[in-house]
């Protein structure tokens, strides 16, 4: 599925080392990506008719969903841009600490640390500061680079 078809994708946290256990595997395409979370996985429901309750889910949950979307979106138009020599998330294996994006630019050693929301109101800079902080704390791959932190809604589609 990953090499064959390009369906599917292997992602680590950026700089993490290669044989890293910490995984996740996405896929891809983002029909797929809504097909797989709301249509496959509620298939029970729907083999009963249940078309406003499948609604429903997808009213409660959109939110979610939509906001890996942006996450998506906003790194596709960072790499377009060719600003960058390095970008990814990070994410511990507890759980605790989770980055959307990491812009890097290994030329003029600077660093774009930023977090996605699809509501503006919702981005808390002091907070993505301290998983910066501590994402520098574990890596020790930017020491000497210029951190700015960032964030990104709808509004800056």
């Amino acid at each position: 599925m990953e090499r064959n078809y390009s369906l599917i994708s292997k992602t680590t946290p950026i700089y993490s080392k290669v044989e890293t256990k910490n995984v996740r595997y996405i896929i891809d395409d983002n029909f797929l990506t809504f097909w797989f979370r709301f249509i496959y996985k509620y298939t029970h429901i729907i083999e009963i008719g249940g078309f406003k309750k499948l609604r429903e889910i997808i009213d409660r949950d959109y939110d979610t969903f939509s906001g890996k979307m942006l996450e998506r979106y906003f790194r596709s138009k960072i790499i377009e841009e060719k600003n960058v020599t390095r970008i990814g998330g990070y994410w511990d294996r507890k759980g605790r600490t989770e980055i959307d994006l990491i812009a890097v630019n290994e030329i003029e050693k600077r660093t774009e640390i930023i977090e996605v929301k699809r509501n503006a109101t919702n981005i808390n800079l002091p907070k993505l500061r301290e998983k910066g902080v501590f994402f520098r704390s574990v890596t020790s791959e930017l020491k000497d680079y210029k951190i700015s932190y960032k964030g990104l809604s709808l509004k800056d589609m």
